[in-house]
This record gives C-alpha cells, sequence and structure tokens, in this order.
C-alpha cells in the first residue's frame, strides 16, 4: 500500500496547479481504473490461454478465430475485452515517442462500445465522460496534455497491483485512500460521496450480526460505494444495489465495485433521483446502509399518494429529507432485515413532520432499534454531530430501544475526528447485548419515550452529566490568603530590584 501511495502523490504534484482537486481527482481514478482493466485483461488472457493449453499468449492475439473466441469470453467473464496495443502499458510506450492522446480516448470508447448489447453494458457504459484528454487543463498544447498523461501513466506502472492476491484487493484500497484524501481538501462536494472507513464499518457490522451470508444489500444514496463493499467483509453477500445521483459519482461506485473483484452481474448501481426516480423499488432486500445527503432539499408535494411515505399523516419537510429517505429505505427493508442510516443529530428532536414520522416508526410500526450518538467532525465536509439509527421489522411487542451515546469516544487527527477500533467493538459489544452501560447506554422502553412525545435527543434517556467535586470555602479563603501573601512578597522583590537599577518604581 505504501508504494502505490507514494505513486499516487507524485501523480498530484504533476496535476496540482493545472486544475483543483476535485477535477484532478477524476483523471486520476480514471487512469487507476485503465491500469486496473489493462492488468484484469492480460491476467484472464493468461488464464485462458493455460486453460485452453495455448503455448503463448501471442498464439490466441495472432490467431484469428481463436481471438475472437476469447474475446466473447472475456465479455461473458469478466465484462470487457481490449484489442491488440490498447493495454496500458502499450499505449505508454507509444505515448514516449508520439501524441497518444487521441489514441487513448479511442480507447475509452471502445470499450464502453464494444459491451452495448452485452449483460456488462450498464456496468461500463460512461465510466471515462470525466477524462476529457483534449482539456485545456491538462497543459496548453498536445505536447503538454501529452506529458502529463504520459507521466501518470508511467508513475502508475511502477506498481503490482497483486490481482492475485488473496488480501483486499490493494488497487481498490488505494482508490479508496484517494477519496479519502481528495474528500479531505474538497470540503462539503467531498464529504457527498465518501463515508470513511470506520463509520461504514460499524453499520456493516451492526446489519451483518449472526448473518454469515444475505442475499442482497442496498444502499439508496451509493456514492462511491463505499458502504456497500464494506459489508462483503463481514458477511458473505450475493448482490449488491445502490443508487446515485450525482453523475461523476455515480461512474466512481461502478469503478470501485468492479476494482474490488465484485463480477459485473453481481452488482446493480443505478443513477437518478432515490425519492423522485426510485430504480429498485420492485426489491426487498435482506440488509440496507446508508449515509444520505444530510438536510436535503426535496419536492414532497410531487410523491403525495406514494405509497412509501403513507402512514404517519405528515411528509418529511421540503428541506428536510432526512425521514424521507428513512421511509423509502423501510419500504424496501425485508421483514428479516436490518437497516442501518447515518443522519444529522436534527432527526432526533425536530418537530412537526419529522415528530409525526418518529412517532408512527415507534408506536405504531415498532420500527427503531437503536439510536447511536457519533462523535462530531467524523466526516469529510461537515463538522456537525451524526447519530446512527437502526430500524428492524422483526422487533419484540415490548422491546424497548436502545441508546448509546459514544460521542465522547474518539482520536483527533489533523482534519477531523476519528472513531478508533475500540470505539467501534465497544458500541458493537454493548448493542449485540443491549447492555446498560452508566453514563454510555440504557434499553428505554417504549413507554419512556411516548412520555418524552417521541424526543429522541440522547441526554434524554442517557445521563452523561458529571458532578463537580464540592469546593470548600475555607479551603477557597485558605488559597486566597496565600496568593496575598506571595503577592506581597513578589512587590518587594521588584521593589528592590528597581531600587537597585536607580529606577523609581512609584
Amino acid at each position: 500500500m505504501a508504494n502505490i501511495e507514494q505513486q499516487l502523490s507524485k501523480i498530484s504534484d504533476s496535476l496540482r496547479g493545472k486544475m483543483n482537486a476535485d477535477e484532478y481527482k477524476n483523471y486520476i481514478l480514471g487512469f487507476i481504473f485503465y491500469k486496473y482493466l489493462s492488468d484484469s485483461y492480460k491476467d484472464y488472457l493468461n488464464k485462458y490461454k493455460v486453460s485452453m493449453r495455448f503455448a503463448s499468449i501471442e498464439e490466441i492475439v495472432n490467431s484469428k478465430d481463436e481471438y475472437t473466441d476469447f474475446k466473447e469470453s472475456a465479455l461473458e467473464k469478466i465484462g470487457f475485452y481490449l484489442e491488440k496495443g490498447e493495454c496500458c502499458n502499450e499505449i505508454l510506450e507509444k505515448g514516449k515517442t508520439e501524441i497518444i492522446l487521441e489514441d487513448l480516448s479511442n480507447v475509452f470508447r471502445s470499450i464502453e462500445e464494444r459491451t452495448i448489447g452485452t449483460a456488462s453494458q450498464s456496468d461500463f457504459q460512461g465510466l471515462f465522460v470525466d477524462l476529457d484528454l483534449m482539456s485545456s487543463k491538462l497543459g496548453e498544447t498536445p505536447e503538454k496534455r501529452n506529458k502529463v498523461v504520459v507521466s501518470i501513466l508511467s508513475d502508475l506502472s511502477e506498481v503490482d497491483y497483486e490481482l492475485d492476491s488473496k488480501d483486499k484487493d490493494i488497487l481498490g484500497d488505494a482508490y479508496e485512500y484517494l477519496i479519502s484524501n481528495f474528500a479531505a481538501t474538497a470540503g462539503k462536494k467531498g464529504g457527498e460521496f465518501y463515508t470513511p472507513q470506520e463509520v461504514s464499518k460499524l453499520l456493516s457490522r451492526i446489519i451483518s450480526i449472526g448473518k454469515k451470508e444475505m442475499a442482497s444489500v442496498y444502499d439508496t444514496t451509493c456514492g462511491s460505494g463505499s458502504l456497500l463493499l464494506q459489508v462483503r467483509n463481514y458477511t458473505n453477500v450475493k448482490d449488491l444495489y445502490g443508487q446515485e445521483l450525482n453523475p461523476t459519482t455515480y461512474n466512481l461506485a461502478r469503478m470501485n465495485m468492479l476494482m474490488h473483484n465484485v463480477p459485473f452481474a453481481d452488482f446493480d448501481i443505478q443513477k437518478g433521483d432515490t425519492l423522485e426516480n426510485p430504480k429498485h423499488l420492485d426489491k426487498k432486500f435482506e440488509g440496507i446502509v446508508a449515509n444520505p445527503p444530510y438536510s436535503a432539499h426535496w419536492n414532497p408535494d410531487a410523491l403525495r399518494g406514494d405509497e412509501r411515505f403513507e402512514g404517519p399523516g405528515k411528509m418529511a419537510p421540503k428541506t428536510k429529507a432526512d425521514f424521507a429517505f428513512v421511509q423509502h429505505m423501510l419500504y424496501q427493508l425485508e421483514d428479516n432485515g436490518t437497516m442501518a442510516v447515518v443522519l444529522p443529530h436534527g432527526v432526533l428532536f425536530r418537530g412537526s413532520g419529522e415528530l409525526a414520522i418518529r412517532k408512527w416508526l415507534i408506536e405504531n410500526k415498532n420500527y427503531l432499534d437503536a439510536v447511536i450518538g457519533l462523535p462530531a467532525n467524523i466526516f469529510y465536509g461537515t463538522s456537525i454531530p451524526t447519530v446512527v439509527l437502526v430500524f428492524k421489522k422483526c422487533r419484540e411487542e415490548d422491546q424497548g430501544v436502545l441508546f448509546i451515546d459514544s460521542s465522547a469516544f474518539f482520536e483527533k487527527a489533523k482534519n477531523k475526528n476519528i472513531m478508533r477500533e475500540q470505539d467501534i467493538e465497544e458500541i458493537m459489544r454493548v448493542y449485540e447485548g443491549r447492555y446498560h452501560v452508566n453514563k454510555y447506554s440504557r434499553e428505554v422502553p417504549l413507554s419512556e419515550i411516548a412520555e418524552n412525545d417521541y424526543n429522541l435527543n440522547i441526554p434524554r434517556y442517557v445521563d452523561t452529566f458529571e458532578e463537580e467535586e464540592e469546593i470548600e470555602l475555607s479551603t477557597v479563603f485558605e488559597d486566597l490568603s496565600i496568593l496575598e501573601k506571595e503577592s506581597k512578597v513578589i512587590d518587594t522583590e521588584l521593589g528592590e530590584f528597581f531600587k537597585e537599577l536607580g529606577i523609581d518604581n512609584e
């Protein structure tokens, strides 16, 4: 990992100053993905050679019939293929003596065109749309742009991506490393599509409890797909589903799936507004994780009568779609499923439509299972405190809601706070055991929540107040007396000091 981070840092330095961080991030990630496709293609070609007992790869490539069979096999198994001369190292060598901008643009376009009409079409279309190699931001002349592109490809060629490694995919991890670093410097825009790994781990572990495998997992606002991918570290997931509004981020999510070796047949990432134009509404999911945009604007008037939002009698406010996302996800949650979503702290106590929805979810449906307060400033782009709400449809009738206050447990870092491994472990221990820990957690009866008019603010249920030690007045007067005496001594010593210097200190 250190090797690739070093190379990525070099690439960033070559682009820094030519464009802003969010723009050159897209170029770097696009080239990383192209390098990944090249390596994956060569790896599959070599395995094909072995399985078909060819003496060499050249024997396949140079034979028209055999190469046609190989390409059909590649489309079926890995979803794409490259023609001779289109691999990253071949383009790089050509670029050392010729301008390759048009050649490379044609490669990107061809990769997408060859998938048309195949099972992988939806997963490859538009993936390279953000790589404009003719942009003046890369350089004022074709020669300067070519130099930058060759430099990037050269730096990436020095990295061993270890495609056969049994450990986590190194390229995919580097991809998330890049996103997290750019998100840290790109402000709010970066934070829209990246959930820090420690938060992803927490949500993924919660929905995976007691399940060795899950039929499907869904993220309603999937961003880069990091949350979906994290679930695979804790349980065997058959299919991953997600939807993302931002076109660039939608492309990143699909790249991220492929770079983490998720077969194109095992994920379905769609583009569009999840609330107004949901793409998976006919499906139910065993696990749902999400980190929706906080307090987003939406159009409830256009969705009145939609069965997703029926029940509470009121809609989520126009300027705060948080509970609209919750209702949408609950509509698609299987009866045996678990859902964990990160939301701004305000959803716990805001009134009007949000109060009506909270009351309906708790009193009428009994879906809310836990409220977990997180530390402030753990997300890129926002320092506001957040909370994890856990929902289940198969809760016992008299089961209370578990409240956990983990807001004070973190480590300070340069740009933000970080939840440590021990912090996550403690949350999981308490959540699984539903333990009462003084000043940290308590399972609260539904009746008590009703008495508080469905206000879920955590301090109402978990008392973290630390009493200050009583101070004896006699001790205070004694300390003041000592200070007075010391002050007189200092005045005397200063007077003598100024006298020796011949200075009148009056």
